[in-house]
């Protein structure tokens, strides 16, 4: 008998026990872009699929450039920090 593999673009539906059983393998297909729907006592309590694009964040390089400021004693240690880091107290 042929096992029915279904579509990528089709939910799998997926029990609970099975689903913590093998999470990562799951987790890869929805990276992937499959959706999983998770089920209990064949009712459907979770549903996963791949973020929708405008949740992912855009970077933008540089945008911060100019709009932080280090004081001038930045890369200087107190004296008592120094003391403590040569061992002398």
């Amino acid at each position: 008998m042929s096992e029915h593999i279904p579509e990528k673009d089709q939910p799998r539906k997926v029990g609970v026990r099975e689903f913590r059983g093998n999470l990562t393998a799951f987790l890869r297909q929805v990276r992937q872009g499959r959706t999983l729907l998770v089920t209990s006592h064949d009712q459907v309590v979770a549903e996963l699929h791949p973020p929708a694009a405008q949740h992912r964040p855009v970077r933008r390089p540089g945008a911060l450039r100019g709009k932080i400021r280090f004081g001038s004693d930045f890369d200087r240690l107190p004296e008592d920090v120094l003391d403590a880091m040569e061992g002398g107290l």
